[in-house]
């Protein structure tokens, strides 16, 4: 049926559908600020599955986990690409305790940021430089020791595919103190849902999880390593989706 609804239709139903669906969870879950996180968990794998449901139903967006034998139990760092906002929220369907390290200014928005100090998001301040690569380390390393999945992305800020790079090092930094391995997560989700648009194109979100980095190498060769890796995938991931949309 969604086949048959223009694009722009489809693009607006799903939008306004998103933000109701993210107001009644942030509504509905207000009792699990005084509760032990793992109820307000429940609460975020509710909004994350119902808005993968509302993708694939009203846009024909549908999303393919790869790689899934590459994550490890326990805790890990997860260097993800960043194309979209679908990842902010989709990883919950993937990771077992995903925590995000997000840019502070997310953590003052009302209700929202509420639930971002609750879950125990990691934010950074951009503009602290070391002292808020320190901030942020410590804090990974406390959610590490819970064994939770630290979702980090490298280039801070939403690239689309085909992009030249720009990582920073703040990813290396984290790795190099964590003593965890490091799952490099490429995805062409930027294809369906692209940055700073309100058009959503059908077609398969492919997610892939690469064979993770272990602990231990220089700062310099898991940095290259890092980027070539994700870099590689993503480019790949985006060139068999666009052939796909072809046929």
């Amino acid at each position: 049926m969604a086949r048959s609804i223009p694009l722009y239709a489809r693009s607006l139903t799903f939008n306004a559908l998103f933000y109701v669906n993210l107001i009644a969870h942030m509504i509905v879950a207000l009792p699990t600020l005084a509760l032990p996180y793992p109820v307000l968990r429940v609460f975020i794998r509710s909004y994350c599955r119902s808005s993968l449901w509302l993708l694939r139903v009203v846009c024909n967006i549908k999303v393919e986990w790869r790689g899934v034998e590459n994550i490890p139990q326990g805790a890990c760092l997860v260097a993800c690409k960043h194309q979209s906002l679908w990842e902010t929220f989709a990883l919950y369907e993937l990771f077992q305790d995903p925590v995000y390290v997000l840019k502070r200014e997310l953590m003052w928005v009302p209700l929202f940021g509420w639930y971002q100090w609750k879950a125990r998001s990691i934010p950074i301040d951009r503009g602290a430089g070391a002292a808020a690569l320190s901030r942020m380390t410590s804090q990974a390393r406390m959610e590490l020791e819970r064994g939770r999945q630290v979702v980090v992305f490298p280039e801070g800020t939403r690239r689309p595919p085909f992009a030249e790079p720009i990582y920073r090092p703040g990813v290396a930094h984290l790795y190099g103190r964590s003593g965890v391995p490091c799952v490099p997560l490429a995805l062409n989700s930027g294809l369906f849902w692209p940055r700073r648009s309100l058009l959503r194109f059908p077609g398969t979100v492919l997610v892939e999880a690469l064979e993770p980095i272990p602990p231990g190498i220089e700062r310099r060769a898991f940095f290259t390593r890092l980027q070539s890796a994700l870099e590689e995938a993503a480019s790949r991931l985006a060139v068999e989706a666009e052939a796909a949309d072809r046929h």
